[in-house]
């Protein structure tokens, strides 16, 4: 399986409504049980899911990378230093492993819980790991979009998609870490622009 691969990504437009119709949409779909969640009490009436995916699996990596550095540099400078005292020098070393462990397990539960989800009226990020953040902005309200690449980012064919709402008041949104970027934000470009122009006639 390739980890670049995006997953967790809709097969179709699924439409949500109120009630038992709602909830059996939702089951029609290989979806996980967060996006099942979402559909079923977050979604509108009668709104299309038109993609949901999650994170590339190196967001674990990426996000947990200039901590670990940090944690084994310092690791290497005790055990340079402490060549006199092997077993404080261990001690030091069993800690620091301790705490990269800790890191790279809480980076798999901040992917576990990101979500993305794009539907013909909004754009969604759900994400926290304790606590549910809902990142939720209006298609018609979105100033532009754009891809940002980093350079460990562009051999994987990955990419973040930031998304800057017309109001400058709040936040910016971003699809962190997802595969194929350019793809996806063709798609999230689409749905932007058939909001804007309105339901057609």
């Amino acid at each position: 399986m390739n980890p670049d691969r995006p997953t967790e990504k809709s097969t179709g437009p699924l439409v949500c409504h109120n009630g038992t119709e709602g909830a059996a949409a939702a089951e029609g779909v290989a979806a996980p049980p967060l996006a099942t969640m979402l559909t079923r009490h977050l979604v509108r009436d009668g709104e299309l899911i038109l993609l949901t995916l999650k994170p590339s699996i190196w967001y674990i990596l990426f996000t947990s990378l200039r901590f670990c550095a940090v944690v084994l540099m310092v690791m290497i400078g005790v055990e340079l230093l402490e060549y006199q005292t092997p077993y404080r020098a261990r001690v030091f070393i069993e800690v620091g492993i301790l705490m990269i462990a800790g890191r790279v397990m809480w980076a798999v539960l901040m992917w576990m819980s990101r979500l993305y989800i794009l539907t013909d009226m909004r754009i969604l990020i759900l994400s926290g790991v304790f606590n549910a953040e809902i990142f939720d902005c209006p298609l018609r309200k979105i100033a532009r979009t754009r891809i940002v690449r980093t350079m460990k980012d562009r051999p994987l064919n990955l990419g973040s998609i930031e998304i800057i709402p017309l109001d400058e008041n709040l936040p910016i949104g971003m699809w962190q870490t997802i595969s194929n970027p350019k793809h996806i934000h063709q798609q999230v470009l689409a749905a932007i622009s058939r909001a804007k122009q309105g339901p057609s006639i």
